[in-house]
């Protein structure tokens, strides 16, 4: 009776031990797929470049890199929609400038991890969307004053980029080594390059900052570039698209910007909105003259 006994508590205790560890496996499964449904987890992809260079992804430090980037912009989820979604909109604005200056479409993505392609103001001051500093953009001659800052005008701010992308490329010679200089500046770079002893962005030990910039380029090159595959598929319809307007050329002093808006058939806000470089109630051009955008549809 004894044995039947011990028999009987053995095969129960054998029982509620496969139990649990059945109820675990469900939990430990249910858990992976919630995760696999409700993160964006992807593979690397094989190869990547910027600007035609080469990534190099056999070093282990620069593919875990890239990794952080990419497990971080595809489960950024609210940024990076509204971004593609604005892309749209800028890009055909940005792509022809790059073109046009010789510089590699890639530098666009530049321009989207500085400011989310909007006329960001860091705390540092620096603004638009390629967040110049007002020294630096003075010195590529665009107009910082109290009644214009012509680093919100797109076009023009994408105009000054350039000239400093081309600047440092006529220095480095390597366009990867130009985006890296956007954010640390021509004279870091070459510091850190000298004092290393190395000639590649991804040799040199750099701050947090800058060894995350190019990566961070690169991450959302790979995901802006086929946004379906990372579970970024938008209608074209839910895009932002290009607002058609009309310029008028002004070369005298505007003195009521609400008054002038009345005028051409729109409100305050209207001008406001298309021509974010005006920064004041009214405008004085000081023998400059100026565009001004005025929306034909949708106001």
């Amino acid at each position: 009776m004894k044995k039947r006994l011990l028999s009987i508590t053995t095969m129960s205790l054998l029982f509620v031990s496969a139990t649990n560890i059945w109820a675990n496996t469900a939990t430990n499964k249910s858990t992976i797929d919630h995760i696999n449904s409700t993160e964006h987890i992807y593979p690397l992809p094989f190869s990547i470049n910027f600007a035609g260079e080469k990534v190099p992804m056999h070093l282990i430090d620069v593919k875990e890199r890239l990794d952080r980037e990419m497990i971080i912009n595809t489960n950024l989820h609210s940024t990076t929609v509204v971004t593609i979604k604005r892309a749209a909109r800028y890009f055909p604005v940005i792509e022809p400038i790059l073109k046009k200056n010789g510089v590699p479409d890639d530098f666009k993505y530049l321009c989207v991890i500085e400011s989310t392609l909007s006329n960001a103001v860091s705390s540092a001051g620096a603004s638009g969307f390629w967040q110049f500093m007002k020294g630096t953009a003075k010195d590529y001659k665009m107009t910082v004053d109290e009644y214009v800052d012509e680093r919100y005008d797109v076009v023009k701010a994408t105009e000054a980029a350039c000239k400093y992308f081309n600047d440092a490329y006529k220095k480095f010679g390597n366009w990867t080594l130009v985006a890296a200089s956007y954010n640390r500046g021509m004279g870091g770079i070459s510091r850190a390059m000298e004092s290393q002893f190395v000639d590649n962005y991804y040799d040199m030990y750099l701050n947090q900052e800058t060894s995350r910039y190019v990566f961070r380029i690169l991450a959302l090159k790979e995901i802006m570039g086929a946004p379906e595959k990372y579970g970024y598929a938008m209608p074209i319809q839910e895009m932002y698209k290009p607002v058609k307007t009309k310029q008028i050329e002004v070369s005298t002093d505007i003195d009521d910007l609400a008054k002038f808006a009345k005028e051409q058939g729109i409100n305050y806000k209207l001008i406001k909105l298309y021509n974010p470089w005006l920064i004041s109630t009214n405008l004085k051009v000081n023998g400059k003259t100026y565009q001004i955008e005025i929306p034909t549809e949708g106001i």
